[in-house]
C-alpha cells in the first residue's frame, strides 16, 4: 500500500528538505504552502499523514489543524518553529499526534513519522484480523476495545480518540484505582512510541476527560491527585 505524506509549510526550502527525506524512504509526498492548497490536497483523498507548520504566512496553522482533526481521521505531526511549551500543549490539545520543533534533525522527523504511521497501520491491521485475541475493558458506560483500538459508548457507537488519548486511556483502564505520577505516565506513554512533554500530560488528561465525562458524570472519572498525578476512579471489568 502506498503511503502519501502531505507536507504543509510556507517555506519552500523546508518543504523540499522534507520531500527529499520522505521520498528517499519510499513515501509519496505532496506539498502545500497554505491552507487553501492543503484543503485541496486533502479533498483529493489518499493522504496517510500530514506534517503541519503552525506559521503559514497569512493562515493560522492551529486553525487548520483543528479543521483537519474535525473533518478527517488522518494523523498530524506538527513541525514548527513555535517551540515554546504553550504552543506545543495547544497543538497536542487540538489532537496532533506529535510535535517537533524547528530547527529539527531529519532522522528524528523520520523516526517520529514512522512511529505515528506504525501505530496507525497496527491499529487498522489488528482491527481487521478476526483471529486476534480480543481484549476490551468496560468502565462506567464506556468500553475501550484494545483490539480494534476503539472507544465505544453505551449504544456501541465509536468515539474518536487521537493516538495519545487512546494510549493514555489504555494506561488508566489497565490500572484502575491506582495513583499514577506524571513521570510514570510519561514513561508508560513512551512505551507506546509516543513522546509527550512534561506539561502536555495535563493537557492530554484534560482533553480525554472532556470526551469520557460528557455524559454528566460527576466527579470526573480521572481524578487529579494534588502534587502527585492522576487516578482512574471507576471500576474496570475486562470483557
Amino acid at each position: 500500500m502506498t503511503t502519501e505524506i502531505l507536507v504543509i509549510d510556507d517555506d519552500p526550502e523546508i518543504r523540499q528538505l522534507l520531500r527529499t527525506c520522505f521520498e528517499r524512504e519510499g513515501y509519496i509526498v505532496t506539498e502545500a504552502s497554505d491552507a487553501l492548497s492543503a484543503r485541496a490536497a486533502l479533498a483529493r483523498g489518499g493522504v496517510s499523514l500530514v506534517t503541519l507548520d503552525l506559521t503559514l504566512g497569512r493562515d493560522d496553522g492551529l486553525s487548520l489543524a483543528r479543521e483537519i482533526r474535525a473533518d478527517r481521521d488522518v494523523p498530524i505531526v506538527m513541525v514548527s518553529g513555535k517551540g515554546d511549551a504553550v504552543d506545543r500543549i495547544v497543538g497536542l490539545e487540538l489532537g496532533a499526534d506529535d510535535y517537533i520543533s524547528k530547527p529539527f534533525n531529519l532522522r528524528e522527523v523520520l523516526a517520529r513519522v514512522r512511529a505515528v504511521l506504525r501505530r496507525r497501520e497496527g491499529s487498522v491491521g489488528t482491527a481487521g484480523n478476526s483471529q486476534a485475541k480480543h481484549e476490551a475493558y468496560q468502565f462506567g458506560s464506556w468500553v475501550l476495545d484494545v483490539t480494534s483500538r476503539e472507544l465505544k459508548d453505551a449504544s456501541g457507537a465509536s468515539r474518536e480518540l487521537t493516538t495519545g488519548e487512546f494510549n493514555l486511556l489504555e494506561i488508566f483502564v489497565r490500572r484502575p484505582h491506582r495513583v499514577l505520577s506524571r513521570d510514570e505516565i510519561m514513561d508508560l506513554l513512551k512505551g507506546h512510541d509516543y513522546s509527550p512533554l512534561d506539561r502536555s500530560i495535563d493537557a492530554l488528561v484534560s482533553r480525554l476527560r472532556k470526551k469520557i465525562d460528557d455524559d454528566g458524570t460527576k466527579p470526573a472519572q480521572i481524578k487529579s491527585v494534588r502534587g502527585i498525578g492522576y487516578m482512574l476512579t471507576t471500576d474496570v471489568r475486562r470483557t
